[in-house]
């Protein structure tokens, strides 16, 4: 086995295991894992699956923007998507939707393959070079952040225990307030 393979292996399982670690987690307390809520991260430019440069900054700014960093190996990001799925239908057209596939022990036509088998309703993005699981400090899979429609973090979860609905409606509602 090669140093690269070897290397994304043990990279691969130590994302499962902060995954799994965190499986009955759901939203976190400031500072608790991940970045805080209340920062305002600088939007990233990654990767369509077909290598398409996508500045995330396109996506922020006009209404919230939930992001999932996802892989398709992650048992907790499919345990997750019947509550993402949910969120979609109910929110979709209040709040952006995306998914990160991380560039760990997955390759871009591994991810469009699975998701020919196993669709998701939102846009999936890929992060070849970690530049949005840096932006965001995302731990591991399964993990979620929602940022205002100002850029600022709102909601950060871990694990397939988030209540995605009610964490999407709680930034809406907090918009409205915000907003009259």
């Amino acid at each position: 086995m090669n140093t690269v393979r070897r290397n994304l292996l043990a990279a691969a399982a130590v994302l499962g295991t902060v995954a799994m670690l965190f499986s009955g987690a759901g939203a976190q307390e400031r500072g608790e894992i991940g970045i805080a809520v209340g920062e305002t991260p600088q939007p990233p430019t990654i990767e369509t699956l077909d290598g398409e440069p996508v500045d995330l900054a396109e996506y922020v700014g006009e209404r919230p923007l939930l992001l999932e960093f996802w892989a398709s190996w992650c048992e907790q990001c499919e345990a997750l998507q019947p509550s993402m799925d949910a969120a979609f239908e109910r929110y979709g057209d209040d709040v952006g939707f995306l998914a990160v596939a991380v560039a760990v022990a997955q390759s871009q036509r591994a991810v469009r393959r699975h998701l020919e088998r196993h669709a998701i309703p939102f846009l999936m993005l890929w992060d070849t070079r970690g530049n949005a699981t840096r932006a965001f400090l995302a731990p591991a899979t399964a993990y979620v952040v929602i940022l205002d429609a100002e850029g600022k973090v709102a909601y950060t979860g871990i694990g397939p225990q988030q209540d995605i609905v009610q964490a999407v409606g709680d930034v809406l509602a907090a918009e409205t307030t915000a907003g009259g």
